[in-house]
C-alpha cells in the first residue's frame, strides 16, 4: 500500500523525498586493504630469510628471522620486564603531555597577553635539544625514572600543545559571531564551539605525540645510561650489542616496533571514532 499522506505528497519532488545513501566501501576493497600489507610484510620476511641463508651471513652480523623469533621466545622473560618499563614511561609521559598540552593551550587562547607571556618559555624548551638537558635532569631529579619521564614528557608535549592552540584559533569566525549574537559566554563558546572544532588538530597532535613519547623514552634511556633490573629495552639493546647477541638486539627492536605500530593504530582508531561521522578528513567522498 503506497504512502499517500499529505506530508508524503508535499515532499514529492523536493530534497526531503531524496534519501542519500552513505558511500560504502566494496568488500573486495576492504579485503585488499588488509591482505596487501600483510602479503608485503610476509614477502619481505621471506626475502630476508632466503638472503641470509643463501649468503651464509653469520647471526652475529645479521640474524635471520628464524633466529630473531627464537631469541624472542627464549629471552622473553628478560625482555618482557624491560618492555613494561619502557611502556610505563611512554604512557605516563603521554598522559601528562595530554593534560598539560590541552590545559595550557586553553589558557593561552583566552588572552593574547597570556600567550605573549608564556610563548617564549615554550619556544625555548622546544628548540633546546632534550639530549642536552638529560644529564642535568639526572642531577636535579630524585631518580633516573623521573628524569626519563620528564624527557619523554617534553618531547610529546609540544606537538599536542601546538596543534591544540592552532585548532582553538582556527574556529570559523562566522560561528564565533553567531555565538556572540546569541549571548554565549566565553565558557560556553569554549565548550560547545572551540573544543569540538579543534578536535582534528588535537587528534593529529595525539598521533604525533604518541609516537614521539615512545621514541623519547628510548632515547632518554640511551642518554641516561640506565642499567640493571629496572632498565628498559634501550639497555637491552646496548647490552646485546656489547655481547654480540644480535638476535636479542633484533628481538628488542621488534618489540619496540610493534609497540610503536600499536600506539599509532590505537591513536588512529580514536581519531577515526571521533571524526568519521562529520569531518572531511575522515568522511569518504561521495564521488
Amino acid at each position: 500500500m503506497s504512502d499517500t499522506s499529505p506530508i508524503a505528497i508535499a515532499d514529492e519532488g523536493t530534497d526531503a523525498s531524496v534519501v542519500l545513501a552513505p558511500p560504502r566501501t566494496s568488500r573486495v576493497e576492504t579485503v585488499l586493504r588488509i591482505v596487501v600489507p600483510i602479503v608485503m610484510l610476509v614477502l619481505a620476511v621471506v626475502i630476508w630469510q632466503v638472503w641470509v641463508v643463501a649468503s651464509g651471513t653469520p647471526k652475529y652480523i645479521l640474524p635471520s628471522p628464524v633466529d630473531v623469533w627464537l631469541s624472542l621466545t627464549n629471552d622473553y622473560p628478560t625482555l618482557l620486564p624491560s618492555l613494561w618499563v619502557t611502556l610505563s614511561i611512554t604512557f605516563q609521559a603521554l598522559i601528562l603531555a595530554l593534560i598539560g598540552g590541552v590545559g595550557i593551550a586553553i589558557i593561552l587562547v583566552q588572552s593574547k597577553w597570556i600567550e605573549l607571556a608564556i610563548t617564549p618559555f615554550a619556544v625555548i624548551l622546544q628548540v633546546t635539544p632534550v639530549i642536552a638537558i638529560a644529564p642535568l635532569l639526572l642531577i636535579y631529579t630524585p631518580n633516573t625514572q623521573t628524569a626519563l619521564l620528564i624527557v619523554a614528557f617534553l618531547v610529546a608535549f609540544f606537538p599536542i600543545l601546538s596543534n591544540m592552540v592552532q585548532g582553538l584559533k582556527s574556529v570559523d569566525h562566522n560561528l564565533l559571531n553567531l555565538f556572540d549574537l546569541y549571548g554565549a559566554g566565553r565558557w560556553k563558546t569554549l565548550v560547545y564551539l572551540k573544543i569540538p572544532a579543534s578536535m582534528p588538530y588535537f587528534l593529529t597532535g595525539l598521533r604525533i605525540g604518541g609516537g614521539l613519547s615512545l621514541i623519547a623514552a628510548v632515547v632518554a634511556e640511551f642518554a641516561a645510561g640506565s642499567a640493571g633490573q629496572g632498565s628498559g629495552l634501550a639497555f637491552r639493546i646496548l647490552e646485546s650489542g656489547y655481547r654480540l647477541n644480535i638476535p636479542r638486539m633484533f628481538a628488542a627492536l621488534l618489540l619496540l616496533t610493534g609497540t610503536g605500530v600499536a600506539i599509532f593504530g590505537f591513536t588512529s582508531l580514536i581519531s577515526w571514532a571521533v571524526l568519521h561521522r562529520w569531518h572531511e578528513s575522515a568522511v569518504r567522498r561521495e564521488n
